[in-house]
């Protein structure tokens, strides 16, 4: 009986380290899986061209909408619009005649309405004049159309038209700004920053909000931060555009080797590798395999080209994890330059001699368990 709780022991021993709990892979298996013909992933050294090609690449501008920046006019009138029109007039027998004064003279008449609507048509209704086609005219050209309309009714019509209800040049806004609703374009305000503006701007800091714009059936998005940080993203916006800012709160998560696992929040405006490190309290000294930092990212497609990585893209991204060796003391400069961002997961295995310590206590173990029974064996 003894020899074979010997032998058992001793084969649960010979297992090895695959026998051992571990919170993710080794490196090794790492290096393995994105060695593998079917590899999932692509593994990237952090050296200093590494960080230098990602800091150089310029962040992905608002797409999606094909030509996002719209070249749309933004004056014209359109179904729904609300119109103010005053017509005027001048001579005997006017139809807006404003009567005759002492002298005999007749002033010019003068008529306004305060609010036409323009019908699914097109059209509002004039006196005089019958329906008048208005829509895809501006309001100078819609003033010509009335006069036309008025003319063999009309002594020498003169007519003015203003926009008082803007719905077809509106967009709306959404989500996290301080008074959403729908706002007109004009011809002065009709890019993306105007409309954010005038619906009193976003009540979450702006590196934590997205910015996405539907136009029909495709929509395009930015970070709201990127969009301050760069002039040529602020677009021109197209009738019925609808704009959103959502909140996406930006964090990482880190686990492994170090002083504490956590998703952490993304507080200042850029955290670096090190400072991300240094947020949970750093490597685990007794553990941490500190040859071994991986950052495990779906990185936009455009890095991973210049990096030379040719996995296809996913939805999320190209999947790359970066592998730092802090034990170089160029690791640590490399560290205080790449930028984490968020969803990015932070990842240290344990020290290969991690697993030999807990494969010696292991025999140690089975040794000594086999010795126990041995002497009991043989104690009368």
């Amino acid at each position: 009986m003894t020899r074979w709780l010997v032998v058992v022991l001793l084969s649960v021993t010979l297992c090895g380290c695959e026998a051992f709990p571990h919170d993710g892979p080794s490196i090794d298996a790492v290096r393995k899986g994105a060695a593998d013909a079917q590899a999932h992933y692509s593994l990237v050294e952090l050296d200093g061209r590494t960080s230098a090609v990602i800091a150089a690449t310029p962040a992905a501008p608002l797409a999606g909408l094909g030509q996002v920046a719209s070249d749309a006019r933004v004056d014209l009138i359109g179904p729904g619009d609300g119109l103010s029109v005053t017509l005027y007039e001048r001579g005997a027998g006017a139809l807006f005649s404003a009567g005759v004064d002492s002298t005999g003279n007749e002033h010019a008449g003068a008529n306004t309405i305060p609010l036409l609507l323009v019908d699914g048509a097109g059209t509002v209704p004039v006196p005089y004049a019958g329906r008048v086609l208005v829509a895809g005219e501006t309001t100078a050209e819609a003033a010509r159309s009335i006069e036309r309309a008025l003319h063999g009714r009309a002594i020498n019509p003169q007519v003015v038209v203003t926009l008082v209800q803007n719905v077809s040049n509106s967009v709306t806004v959404m989500g996290e700004v301080r008074n959403p609703g729908r706002y007109a374009l004009t011809e002065g305000s009709d890019r993306l920053l105007d409309v954010v503006a005038l619906a009193a701007g976003p009540t979450k800091p702006a590196d934590d909000i997205r910015v996405e714009v539907s136009r029909g059936p495709a929509t395009a998005s930015i970070s709201l931060a990127q969009l301050l940080r760069d002039n040529l993203q602020d677009v021109r916006l197209a009738p019925r555009d609808q704009v959103r800012l959502v909140y996406q709160p930006r964090k990482f998560s880190t686990f492994g080797s170090l002083a504490r696992s956590a998703q952490i929040t993304m507080e200042d405006e850029k955290v670096t590798l090190a400072a991300a490190l240094g947020r949970t309290g750093g490597l685990d000294a007794n553990t941490a395999n500190a040859a071994a930092v991986l950052v495990f990212r779906f990185e936009r497609p455009a890095v991973a080209a210049a990096l030379g990585v040719t996995l296809p893209p996913t939805a999320k991204g190209v999947p790359i994890i970066y592998h730092l060796n802090l034990k170089s003391p160029e690791g640590l400069f490399i560290a205080n330059q790449f930028e984490i961002e968020p969803d990015d997961v932070i990842y240290v295995p344990q020290a290969d001699l991690v697993e030999v310590r807990q494969f010696v206590d292991l025999v140690s173990s089975a040794s000594a368990v086999a010795y126990n029974v041995r002497v009991t064996s043989v104690v009368p």
